[in-house]
C-alpha cells in the first residue's frame, strides 16, 4: 500500500508540472483572438502567482485540517475546473476570473505534498518526484502544440489538460484511504507534528529568514535562467534565434536530467552537500557561459547550470524536517514556497528592465550575484539550524 501511494504521488507531481508551462505555449495564438496586447499574459501570471503565495501561506492550516489526501484532492480539482474554465473562456476578463482557482489549486498542493514526502519519504525519491514535475512541464506544451497543430485550438489544449486533471482527482479521492495507512516511522513523524505558526512565529524560528531567502534566490535565478536564456544568447553572443530557442531548452533538460541522477547521488550524499554541489555546478556554469565568442561553450554552460539547479529545490524542500523539526516543517515549507512564489515572480522582470536599459550581457553575472547571496544564507541555514 505504501508503494501504491507513492505512485500516486509520482502521478500527482506530473500533474503539478503540466499546467505550469500552459500559458506561455498558448499565449501567441491566444492574445491576437483576444484583441488584447501580448504583455497581458503577465497580468494572468501575476494573478496565478497571487493565488499560489496566498494559498501556501495558508497551506499549514489546511493541511493539518483537512490532511493531505484530501488537501492534494481538492487542489487537484481546483486546477482542473480552472483549466476547463480557461479553455471555454471567451474574453480575457473571464480568462482573469478563472486564473484564481488556478493559483489558489497550485500553492496549498506544492505545499502539502512536498511537506509528506519530506516527512516520510528519503531524499531520493523527492529529487525524482520533483523529476516528474519536470516530465510534467515538458509535456505541458506538447499536448498544447498537438491541439494548435490539429485544427483544435488552444481551448482544445486547455480542456486535454483539464480532462487529464479530472482523471487524476478521481484517483486521488479514491486513494485517501491510503493517506491513513502509514508505517510506525511515518505515523511517528506525523504525531510529533504541532500547532500552526503564524508568519511573525516562523520568522523567529532560527534559520527561518535564511532559508526563506535561500529559496527566493534558487527560484529566481532558475526562472531568470529559464526567461531570458534564449535572449542573451540572441541579443549578446549573435546565435541566430530559433538555434538560441534551442540551445535555452539545454537549461531545462539539464533540470529534468540532473534530478533524475540527483535521485542516485542522494544515496551517498546528504542534503546540505548536495545543496552545495549545486551551487558549485552553477557556478562553473556561469564561468563558462563568460568564455567569449563560443556558441558551444554557451550551450554547455547552460546545461552545467540546469544540472546545477537540479539538486538544490528538491534537497532544501527535503532538508526542512532536518532544520526545523517535524512539528514545524509544514508551517516552514508553506513559507519557503510563498518565498520562492515571489522570487519567481520579482527578479526574472527585474532582469529583463536591466537586458533593456543597459545590456543582457549582464545575464551570467545578475545569475552569480543571486547564487552569491544564495551560498551565504544557506550556510548561514546550516550554523543556525544545523541537522537535528
Amino acid at each position: 500500500m505504501v508503494h501504491l501511494l507513492l505512485a500516486i504521488i509520482y502521478l500527482a507531481f506530473i500533474s503539478l508540472g503540466l499546467p505550469d508551462s500552459l500559458l506561455g505555449s498558448a499565449w501567441p495564438s491566444m492574445y491576437r483572438e483576444f484583441g488584447v496586447s501580448v504583455s497581458f499574459a503577465g497580468i494572468l501570471s501575476m494573478i496565478i502567482a497571487a493565488g499560489t503565495i496566498v494559498s501556501s501561506l495558508q497551506s499549514d492550516r489546511l493541511t493539518r485540517r483537512l490532511g493531505t489526501g484530501k488537501v492534494t484532492a481538492i487542489s487537484v480539482a481546483m486546477t482542473a475546473v480552472a483549466l476547463l474554465g480557461f479553455s471555454f473562456s471567451g474574453s480575457f476578463w473571464m480568462l482573469c476570473l478563472w486564473a484564481i482557482p488556478y493559483g489558489l489549486g497550485a500553492g496549498s498542493v506544492d505545499a502539502a505534498l512536498n511537506n509528506y514526502v519530506a516527512l516520510h519519504y528519503e531524499s531520493r525519491h523527492m529529487s525524482w518526484l520533483h523529476c516528474m514535475w519536470g516530465l510534467g512541464a515538458t509535456l505541458g506544451p506538447y499536448i498544447m502544440g498537438f491541439a494548435l497543430s490539429g485544427g483544435h485550438g488552444w481551448h482544445g489544449g486547455y480542456r486535454y489538460i483539464g480532462i487529464i486533471q479530472i482523471t487524476l482527482t478521481v484517483i486521488l479521492f479514491f486513494s485517501l484511504p491510503l493517506w491513513k495507512r502509514r508505517t510506525p516511522e511515518q505515523l511517528a513523524a506525523t504525531a510529533s507534528s504541532g500547532k500552526p505558526l503564524s508568519l511573525k512565529q516562523i520568522l523567529k524560528i532560527p534559520g527561518a529568514k535564511e532559508v526563506m531567502v535561500c529559496f527566493f534566490c534558487y527560484c529566481a535565478a532558475e526562472q531568470t535562467a529559464i526567461l531570458w536564456a534564449s535572449s542573451y544568447l540572441n541579443l549578446y553572443k549573435g546565435v541566430p534565434a530559433e538555434t538560441a530557442a534551442s540551445f535555452a531548452s539545454m537549461f531545462f533538460i539539464g533540470i529534468t536530467a540532473g534530478r533524475a541522477l540527483s535521485g542516485f547521488i542522494t544515496m551517498k550524499l546528504n542534503d546540505t552537500q548536495m545543496i552545495r554541489l549545486g551551487q558549485a555546478l552553477i557556478a562553473v556554469g556561469i564561468a563558462i557561459l563568460l568564455i567569449p565568442g563560443s556558441q558551444t561553450m554557451s550551450l554547455i554552460g547552460l546545461m552545467v547550470i540546469g544540472f546545477g539547479c537540479a539538486p538544490i529545490y528538491p534537497c532544501i524542500i527535503h532538508s526542512t524536517p532536518a532544520h526545523f523539526g517535524a512539528e514545524n516543517s509544514l508551517s516552514v515549507i508553506g513559507v519557503q514556497m510563498a518565498s520562492a512564489y515571489v522570487g519567481s515572480c520579482l527578479m526574472p522582470p527585474l532582469f529583463g528592465l536591466i537586458a533593456n536599459h543597459i545590456s543582457a550581457a549582464l545575464f551570467p553575472f545578475y545569475l552569480l550575484v543571486i547564487l552569491i547571496v544564495m551560498v551565504i544564507t544557506h550556510e548561514m541555514l546550516v550554523r543556525k539550524a544545523p541537522v537535528r
